[in-house]
């Protein structure tokens, strides 16, 4: 016997939290792989470059402070 399958009813998903600055942002990606977004970039850039740490600069800065560290030990001996 085939098995009959029963229309699984699509609950609508609830929206995820949002910042107050992105309210109403909505972002999706087509069948062709685009990104779909109802937002300008440059304010999504804006609004990350403002509130997000960049992980790759800190690092960075901390390999930095780290060589000069070791330059100031080399001097004082």
């Amino acid at each position: 016997m085939a098995k009959h399958e029963t229309p699984k009813k699509n609950k609508p998903k609830p929206k995820p939290r949002v910042h107050k600055e992105l309210q109403g942002f909505d972002i999706s990606i087509d069948s062709f792989g685009e990104i779909k977004s109802n937002m300008n970039i440059e304010k999504i850039n804006a609004f990350l470059n403002e509130n997000v740490d960049d992980k790759k600069l800190l690092e960075r800065e901390e390999t930095e402070r780290k060589k000069k560290e070791e330059k100031e030990k080399k001097k004082k001996k």
